[in-house]
């Protein structure tokens, strides 16, 4: 069964989103799960 994680954000561009996306798929990697990471930028 595919479970998902998402992570957003406001206007601050410079918050460390995908640090923080890429720390929680290392870890979740660490423990044998199988990781994809999608960027979505939907600006208009």
């Amino acid at each position: 069964m595919a479970r998902y994680v998402f992570i957003t954000g406001g206007v601050v561009s410079s918050l460390g989103k995908g640090i923080a996306s890429a720390a929680l798929a290392a870890l979740l990697q660490a423990r044998g799960y199988r990781v994809r990471l999608r960027k979505l930028d939907p600006y208009l």
